[in-house]
């Protein structure tokens, strides 16, 4: 599903963020993408989501390298991912159940359907009963899962996610890494940055190592 052929990220200055690295990643995985801090972790997640662009080298998803893909494609190619970033982008002057429905507007789902589905992707994050609040009344967890609900609402074939324990407590990250482990049950890639190795030794996943920029 995800393939990787030497894959480098160059930004302005020479500085490269990925270098060089090469992997496979298959339909319904769970992967780890783990590093120290400037390991090139966000970049790597920024790529794979079409995010980036690869400077250099190939990365293929279901078959189309993104290396190659015209820009006007982008935005088609990615309805196929659920993007879950550290800076989550919620929109705080719309309530709950609008910041889910949006990505549905934006491919022109009738309404009746697009609430449906909006309904069906808070249960499953655990916050249907908040979909009228605005998200400014949600704790740090809540509006985590806001997101994720976002993500997932368009029934996305991966999932992909930046740290997104990194600020929680260890409960509220608990509930947020069984969710994505509920969505890899039923077949959906998810790939996760993270540098918690708690998490690693818990749900055993591929794991691809970042050191400055390589594959470890």
């Amino acid at each position: 599903m995800i393939v990787a052929d030497h894959l480098t990220k160059r930004y302005p200055g020479g500085f490269d963020a990925v270098k060089a690295v090469s992997f496979e990643i298959g339909a319904g995985d769970m992967v780890f993408i783990t590093g120290h801090s400037g390991a090139g972790k966000t970049t790597l997640v920024k790529l794979i989501g079409a995010v980036e662009r690869p400077t250099a080298g190939s990365l293929l998803v279901n078959g189309q390298n993104l290396s190659a893909l015209r820009s006007s494609a982008l935005p088609y190619l990615r309805r196929h991912f659920g993007l879950v970033f550290q800076d989550q982008k919620i929109l705080f002057d719309r309530n709950v159940m609008d910041n889910v429905l949006l990505p549905l507007q934006i491919v022109g789902l009738p309404r009746r359907e697009a609430v449906r589905r909006a309904q069906a992707a808070l249960d499953k994050v655990g916050l249907l009963d908040r979909e009228k609040a605005n998200p400014i009344a949600l704790s740090g967890g809540e509006q985590q899962r806001l997101a994720i609900a976002r993500a997932v609402v368009n029934r996305p074939s991966v999932l992909l996610a930046d740290e997104p324990t990194g600020n929680l407590d260890a409960e509220s990250a608990a509930d947020i890494m069984a969710i994505f482990e509920s969505f890899h049950q039923v077949g959906v890639t998810v790939v996760v940055a993270t540098h918690d190795h708690h998490w690693i030794e818990r749900y055993r996943p591929q794991v691809l190592r970042l050191d400055h920029g390589r594959l470890a």
